[in-house]
């Protein structure tokens, strides 16, 4: 598996990690923007998960994740989703 399989996996494991959190737990958990490392098949993984728009009907955030190798890190694997204040009710 080549590296950016390797940062896709993770990120479809963060992206469901926290695509299932409501619009209340996302806007209270990502007042700032989260940076943390995460561990799979004895490789580190750095993650950064933000909120990109935050209105009234809707939160949108952006999840990417990289490896901290140079310059392959310069680019992450990334992506966004939208949870609905109506998905939540």
């Amino acid at each position: 598996m080549g590296r950016r399989e390797e940062w896709k996996t993770v990120l479809d494991a963060e992206t469901e990690r926290w695509s299932i959190k409501s619009f209340e737990q996302l806007i209270a958990q990502l007042h700032e923007v989260q940076a943390y490392t995460v561990e799979a098949r004895s490789k580190q993984y750095q993650v950064e998960v933000e909120i990109l728009e935050n209105t009234n009907e809707y939160v949108h955030v952006a999840l990417s994740v990289d490896d901290g190798s140079i310059p392959w890190s310069f680019h992450p694997e990334s992506r966004t989703f939208i949870r609905r204040k109506s998905e939540s009710d």
